[in-house]
C-alpha cells in the first residue's frame, strides 16, 4: 500500500495528471467554440503553417510539425503556437546574451582567432567557428586523458576530488543515490567542511524519478551549494524541452572531466539495467579547464540569478607541459538559435578524408547530418557508426533503427553493441580528430539540451579513441541492409512513421 500511495502521490503523477488535464480543458474549449470560430482556427493555423515554413527550424521538425497543423486545424495549429514556435522571450535573450558576453570577457586573454592559421585548413575552420560564435577558445598545455568506460573513470574522479583546495563545481543531468554518488558525495561533505567552494546543479526533469523535490535543501544543510536547473512545472511551455544535459566536473579550475556519465551505478556497472553499460569520459589537466569552469559559472549564474567576479576563480597558468596537442572545450545552448554541436559533427564529417568512427546511444539524425554522412559514405570515406544492441528506450531504439536504411545505402556500416547499452558520444576521425561529450545524434541534444563536449586535434589519446572504437567494434554486430527487406509491412509502416515524427519526441 505504501508503494502504490508512493507512486500515487508522486510528483510525476502529480504533474503528468496536470499537464493532460490543461491539454483536455484546451481541447474541449476549442472543440466546443470550434463550430462558432471555426474559419478563426483555420486562419490560425494557415499562420502557423506560414510560421513553420518560414522559420529557421531545422526541415524534420517543419514536416512534423505540419502533419500536425494542416489536417487538424482547429487543435494543430494552436497546439503549435503554445509551445512549438520556439519563441523565446527578449528578457531571456537578453540575459543569455549577457552571460555569453561576460563569458567571452573572461576568456578574453585565452582567444587566439586571429592566428589558428598554423593547425591547417579544416582544424583552423573548426576551431576559429568555435572561438567566434561560441566563445570557446582553443588551448594547448592541456593533458588529456581518455576512459573507455565508466568504471575506470571513477576512482580517478574520485582521486581527483580529493585533491580540491579550493573549489569543486559539479553539473549533471542525473543523480542516483548508491556507490557512485554516495562516494562523491562523501568526498563533497568532507571537502565542505574544510572549507572548500562546493556547488552542484542537476537537471530537475532528469533528477525526476531519482532525487526527492527538495533534494537542494538536503544538500545545502550539508555545506554543499546547490541550484535544480529548470524546475519541472506542471505548466505547458516550450521550456519543458530545454534540460542541462551536461556533465561537467571541475576541480580548482585546473583538472575537468566530462563525456557521457552522469552520477548513478549504471554508468560504472555497479547496477545492470540494460546490460553492460559501454560510456566513455575525457580527463582535461591545465589550461583549458578554465574554459570549462566558465562554463558552470554562466549556468549557475543562470538558475541563481545575482553575478559575482568570475575571474576570482581563475588559477594560475598550468606548468608548461611536452606536447599535448590542442583541446577545445566546447558548449551549446538551445536559446540562441545557434546549433554548436551540430556545426561540430558537421566539420569533422566533411573534413574526413579516411576515415570516421562515431559511438552514439541513439540515431535520430537532422537532414543535414544524414546528407554529411551519406555524402562521406559515397566518397569513400570508411564511416562507421555503432549504436546500442539492447535500448534504454524501445520507442527510440525502434527510431534508431528506422535510420539505417539510407545510411546503409550509401556505404555506412552500422554496428550495434551486443553486450548491452552503448551510452558513449564520441567521434574520431583520420586519426587527428576526436570529440568526445554529451551530445547524442538526436534532435533534443542537438537542438534542446544545453550540452557541451571537448574537440581535440593532434592530442595523444585520439589514438586510444580509435583503439577503443575497434576493441567495441569486435564485440558488436554489423547490421546488415537485407534485414530491412524482410519486414512486415505494417512494421515497415510503423517505423516511417516513427521516423516522420522523431523531431518531436
Amino acid at each position: 500500500m505504501k508503494k502504490l500511495l508512493y507512486i500515487l502521490f508522486h510528483r510525476s503523477v502529480l504533474i503528468g495528471l496536470s499537464i493532460i488535464a490543461q491539454i483536455a480543458v484546451l481541447a474541449l474549449l476549442i472543440l466546443h467554440s470550434a463550430s462558432n470560430f471555426y474559419w478563426l482556427f483555420v486562419f490560425l493555423s494557415i499562420v502557423a503553417a506560414l510560421a513553420i515554413i518560414g522559420s529557421r527550424m531545422e526541415p524534420g521538425y517543419k514536416i512534423a510539425w505540419l502533419l500536425l497543423v494542416l489536417p487538424f486545424p482547429v487543435l494543430g495549429g494552436a497546439f503549435f503556437l503554445m509551445v512549438g514556435g520556439g519563441y523565446v522571450p527578449k528578457r531571456t535573450r537578453r540575459r543569455m546574451q549577457g552571460l555569453l558576453e561576460k563569458s567571452a570577457a573572461a576568456l578574453r586573454d585565452d582567444f587566439k582567432a586571429e592566428d589558428l592559421a598554423f593547425l591547417g585548413g579544416d582544424a583552423a575552420r573548426q576551431a576559429s567557428y568555435l572561438e567566434r560564435i561560441a566563445a570557446c577558445p582553443t588551448y594547448s598545455n592541456t593533458e588529456t586523458r581518455y576512459f573507455s568506460l565508466g568504471d575506470e573513470a571513477f576512482p580517478r574522479m574520485l582521486e581527483q576530488l580529493e585533491k580540491a583546495e579550493h573549489y569543486i563545481f559539479l553539473e549533471y543531468f542525473i543523480i542516483r543515490p548508491g556507490v557512485f554518488w554516495d562516494a562523491v558525495l562523501e568526498v563533497l561533505e568532507r571537502k565542505a567542511a574544510q572549507g572548500v567552494d562546493v556547488r552542484v546543479i542537476y537537471d530537475d526533469m532528469g533528477c525526476m524519478f531519482s532525487l526527492p523535490r527538495t533534494y537542494d535543501e538536503t544538500l545545502r544543510a550539508k555545506g554543499i551549494r546547490c541550484q535544480v536547473f529548470n524546475r519541472f512545472l506542471p505548466v505547458m511551455t516550450l521550456r519543458l524541452n530545454n534540460r542541462d544535459h551536461r556533465k561537467l566536473m571541475i576541480i580548482d579550475g585546473t583538472v575537468g572531466f566530462t563525456g557521457g556519465i552522469n552520477l548513478s551505478d549504471e554508468y560504472i556497472n555497479r547496477q545492470e539495467r540494460f546490460g553492460h553499460w559501454k560510456d566513455s569520459v575525457i580527463e582535461l589537466d591545465g589550461d583549458a579547464v578554465w574554459s570549462m569552469t566558465v562554463m558552470f559559472l554562466s549556468m549557475w549564474e543562470e538558475c541563481r540569478g545575482g553575478r559575482e567576479n568570475w575571474s576570482a576563480f581563475r588559477p594560475p597558468a598550468a606548468p608548461v607541459r611536452p606536447w599535448t596537442g590542442y583541446v577545445q572545450p566546447y558548449t551549446d545552448t538551445p536559446l540562441d538559435g545557434e546549433p554548436v554541436a551540430q556545426t561540430v559533427y558537421l566539420n569533422l564529417i566533411y573534413s574526413a578524408r579516411r576515415y570516421i568512427y562515431i559511438t552514439t546511444p541513439y540515431l535520430v539524425i537532422d537532414t543535414a547530418t544524414n546528407t554529411a554522412l551519406c555524402t562521406a559514405a559515397k566518397s569513400g570515406v570508411d564511416v562507421r557508426i555503432i549504436t546500442p544492441h539492447i535500448p534504454d528506450k524501445r520507442y527510440v531504439f525502434q527510431v534508431t533503427r528506422a535510420h539505417y536504411p539510407p545510411l546503409l545505402e550509401a556505404g555506412v556500416r552500422i554496428y550495434e553493441y551486443t553486450p548491452g547499452f552503448i551510452h558513449a558520444k564520441n567521434f574520431v576521425v583520420d586519426d587527428r580528430f576526436a570529440t568526445v561529450g554529451t551530445v547524442n545524434l538526436d534532435y533534443r541534444s542537438l537542438f534542446l539540451h544545453f550540452e557541451d563536449g571537448v574537440w581535440m586535434c593532434d592530442t595523444p589519446c585520439v589514438a586510444e579513441i580509435r583503439r577503443d572504437f575497434e576493441r567495441t567494434m569486435e564485440r558488436s554486430e554489423l547490421y546488415p541492409l537485407n534485414r530491412f527487406r524482410h519486414l512486415r509491412p505494417l512494421e515497415q509502416l510503423y517505423r516511417s512513421v516513427l521516423r516522420i515524427f522523431a523531431p518531436l519526441m
